[in-house]
C-alpha cells in the first residue's frame, strides 16, 4: 500500500493500514524538519517513508490512499493509472473500514455509525459543528469529524463507538470517495473555488454533488442556490430519499425556513402541506447573520432527517458558539463595532459577511488566488462607508472599487510588516462613524502576510483591543 502525503490524514491512513497488517510506504515531496520527524515516528512503527519524491510509484503498490489536496493530474496518479492501481482518498478508506473497529460485537452496537455529511463552498465547518451540537443535545454520541480536523479513519476505528457522525467533506475528499453513501447530506452553496485543482466549475460542482450519491433519507439543498438543487436532481439516491430545501424566507412543503423570527420545519412533520414545527428562534443562533441562519437551517434539516426532536435543535443551537475568526464580534469602540471574519478567504464568504451589516468600513486584501472582485463590490457597494486595503493583491479590489463604487473612500496600505494590521485598524477607526461596523472580511487568502487566517484574525483582534485600551486611557 502507498499513502500519498505526510499530513494529518496521511499519517492516520498509514497507521491504520499498518495496524491491519499491510506493508505501507508513505511518499511526500517535502523534506523539512517536520517531515523528517513524522517519518521517524512512522518508521519506528514499521512504515517506510520516502521524502523528497512524490512522483515515482513504489514497486509492488496495489493501492494508493491519497491525502486531500493532491491533484488528480499528479505524476504519481498517472503512474498508478498506467499500472492499473486504484486511488482512494482518506474518506474512501474510512468508509470502507467503518465497522472494522477492534472488538466490535456482531450486529447491534457494532453496526457502523451512519454519516450525516456536509459540503459547500462556505459554511461547512460551522454547519457541521452546529449539527454535532444538536445531535449531542439529543443525547447522541456524535462528533464533528472529517475536513474539520479530526481524521475519519481514527474515528471509525476507535474503540469508543459513536451513534452518528457529523462529517465535513471538501471537494477534494469527495473526488476520491466514490463509494461513500451517507444517511443524509447537504450542499450549502456553490461558488467558484479551487478551480485550479478541479479544472473547471463544472468539475468542481460534480465533485461536490458526489455527496448526494446513494443518500438514504434526505438530500438537503439551498433553495436560494439553484445549482445545489440541480445536484440533487442528478443524484442517484436510494428509494424513498427526499429532497429537502432550506430558505431564509417562508418555507414551502418539504422545506425549512424562517417565519416571524422563528426557524420552522415543514419537511419532517406529519402533514407538511398544512403543518409546521417550530424549531428555534433566530436569536438562538450566534451570530444571527443571514448566512449563519442558513447554516443553522441546514444543520437542523440533517438532524431532523435523523429523527432528532425539535427541542434538541433549539438546545443545540443555543449552546453552540462558532470558532474564532468567523464573523466574531471583537469589541465596540466609540459606538463602532469591530468584527473579525478572517475566515472569509474568498468572495462568496465575504459577500455573505458584508450582507450582515448596513454601514461598513471594510478591511480587505491578501492573496486573490485568481479571484475577481467586480461582482462582490457591485453587490456590496451600497453598504460600504469606506475601505482599507492590505496585502499583495489589494490593487485588484481597489480597481473593482474604482469601477463600481467610485464614491467610497479607499485607503491603500502598502505595508506588509507586523504593524500593518494595526495601521489598517487605525485607518478604519478614523473613517468609521457612530453606528458603523469595521469588518475585516478579506476575500483573500492570508499567506502573503500571515501564517494562516487564524494569525491574521489574531492580529486584527490584538489591534482592536489595543485601540480600545488607548481610547479608554484618553477618556481617563
Amino acid at each position: 500500500m502507498t499513502v500519498a502525503g505526510l499530513g494529518v490524514s496521511g499519517v492516520s491512513a498509514a497507521r491504520a493500514l499498518e495496524r491491519m497488517g499491510a506493508e505501507v510506504t508513505v511518499v511526500d515531496g517535502g523534506d523539512s524538519d517536520t517531515h523528517r520527524a513524522r517519518a521517524a515516528e512512522l518508521g519506528a512503527q514499521g512504515v517506510t517513508v520516502r521524502l523528497a519524491d512524490a512522483e515515482t510509484l513504489p514497486a509492488g503498490t496495489e493501492l494508493i490512499v491519497t491525502s486531500p489536496g493532491w491533484k488528480p493530474q499528479s505524476p504519481l496518479f498517472a503512474a498508478a493509472g498506467a499500472a492499473g492501481v486504484p486511488v482512494w482518498g482518506d474518506v474512501e478508506l474510512a468508509w470502507r473500514l467503518r465497522g472494522a473497529r477492534p472488538a466490535a460485537p456482531a450486529g447491534g452496537e457494532g453496526a457502523p455509525a451512519p454519516w450525516l455529511a456536509v459540503t459547500g463552498t462556505n459554511g461547512k465547518t460551522t454547519t457541521v459543528q452546529m449539527l454535532a451540537s444538536i445531535l449531542s443535545a439529543a443525547g447522541l454520541r456524535a462528533p464533528a469529524v472529517g475536513n474539520i480536523g479530526t481524521p475519519l479513519i481514527d474515528v471509525v476505528l476507535a474503540e469508543e463507538p459513536c451513534d452518528v457522525l457529523a462529517v465535513e467533506l471538501s471537494s477534494y475528499q469527495l473526488h476520491w470517495a466514490p463509494s461513500l453513501r451517507a444517511h443524509s447530506a447537504a450542499v450549502l452553496n456553490l461558488a467558484p473555488d479551487h478551480l485550479d485543482w478541479h479544472g473547471s466549475m463544472e468539475a468542481y460542482a460534480a465533485d461536490k454533488g458526489r455527496i448526494y450519491e446513494g443518500n438514504q433519507v434526505a438530500c438537503v439543498y439551498n433553495s436560494a442556490d439553484p445549482a445545489t438543487e440541480e445536484l440533487v436532481r442528478r443524484a442517484d439516491v436510494q428509494e424513498g430519499c427526499r429532497a429537502v430545501g432550506f430558505t431564509l424566507g417562508t418555507p414551502g412543503p418539504s422545506e425549512l425556513g424562517v417565519v416571524d423570527g422563528i426557524l420552522v420545519d415543514r419537511a419532517f412533520v406529519e402533514n407538511r402541506r398544512e403543518q409546521a414545527q417550530e424549531l428555534a428562534e433566530v436569536s438562538d443562533v450566534t451570530p444571527a447573520a443571514p448566512h449563519n441562519i442558513a447554516n443553522a437551517l441546514a444543520a437542523a434539516a440533517l438532524a431532523r432527517a435523523y429523527g432528532v426532536p425539535a427541542s434538541a435543535v433549539r438546545d443545540g443551537l443555543r449552546s453552540f458558539r462558532p470558532d474564532a475568526h468567523r464573523i466574531a464580534h471583537v469589541a465596540d469602540v466609540d459606538g463602532v463595532a469591530y468584527v473579525d471574519d478572517s475566515k472569509a478567504t474568498n468572495t462568496h464568504a465575504t459577500q455573505a459577511s458584508l450582507a450582515a451589516y448596513d454601514s461598513i468600513v471594510w478591511i480587505a486584501g491578501g492573496l486573490a488566488k485568481g479571484a475577481t472582485f467586480d461582482e462582490l463590490v457591485r453587490e456590496s457597494a451600497p453598504r460600504l462607508r469606506a475601505a482599507v486595503l492590505i496585502g499583495a493583491d489589494r490593487h485588484l479590489i481597489h480597481e473593482a472599487l474604482t469601477r463600481h463604487a467610485p464614491d467610497v473612500p479607499v485607503v491603500d496600505l502598502a505595508r506588509t510588516d507586523t504593524g500593518a494590521m494595526a495601521a489598517a485598524v487605525d485607518e478604519a477607526a478614523r473613517l468609521a462613524r457612530h453606528g458603523d461596523t469595521v469588518l475585516m472580511a478579506p476575500a483573500c487568502a492570508s499567506m502573503d502576510m500571515f501564517v494562516n487566517y487564524n494569525a491574521r484574525g489574531d492580529a486584527f483582534t490584538d489591534a482592536v483591543r489595543a485601540l480600545a485600551e488607548a481610547r479608554a486611557h484618553e477618556v481617563e
